[in-house]
């Protein structure tokens, strides 16, 4: 068993009931082909709790700096992660993300580049909108509500595909491909709000 499998199964055994984690929308993750899941991100375990709901196993990208020491660049690339220099274009990880795509696997983002101090969406960069538009990738908007307190409940839902074509068609700017994405993101947690409200008590 690969040291993703292995992690996933250890991560979910403790997440789930700990979290008591509810997932909504799972069959809209294609089973095939490339997917972009882009989702917001309030905290340092969004990228696990992805990872472990997630029908398909997904690739993310991680802060350059803790591929430095040995033995965490070891379990880092070993869960799937690589290697991003935050605060430039850093070419290598385009490449990169771009290739995994191109292999017909799962890149997972956060279109905001950095987690919300306030829970509120911020506005996102232009990476998510780079690989929307450069790539054939499903782009799926997934919506992470709730608090990471122990016995909290947390809701992650799945939506819809986001309609990319027009965007390539017209050429449009990753900027205003990242926004369209962000805003399928923001409507998830709208529509979702209110009833994970309700069951999280």
């Amino acid at each position: 068993m690969s040291l993703y499998k292995v992690a996933k199964w250890a991560v979910s055994a403790v997440f789930y009931p700990l979290f008591r984690i509810r997932v909504i929308g799972k069959k809209n993750v294609p089973k095939d082909g490339p997917v972009i899941i882009c989702s917001n991100h309030t905290s340092n375990l969004d990228p696990p709790v992805v990872g472990i709901t997630s029908p398909r196993d997904i690739y993310f990208m991680a802060k350059g700096e803790l591929f430095e020491k040995p033995f965490l660049r070891k379990l880092l690339t070993g869960i799937q992660a690589f290697p991003v220099k935050r605060g430039i274009s850093d070419r290598n990880a385009l490449r990169k993300g771009l290739k995994i795509l191109e292999q017909g696997n799962t890149l997972g983002l956060f279109p905001e580049g950095t987690r919300s101090k306030t829970g509120q969406l911020g506005k996102p960069l232009a990476g998510a909108g780079f690989f929307a538009l450069r790539s054939s990738a499903t782009i799926i908007p997934c919506a992470i509500i709730g608090s990471y307190k122990p016995g909290s409940r947390l809701t992650v839902i799945y939506g819809e595909a986001v309609d990319m074509q027009s965007y390539r068609d017209s050429k449009a700017s990753a900027k205003e491909a990242a926004d369209a994405i962000m805003t399928e993101i923001g409507n998830l947690i709208e529509n979702h709000h209110s009833q994970h409200a309700s069951l999280d008590k």
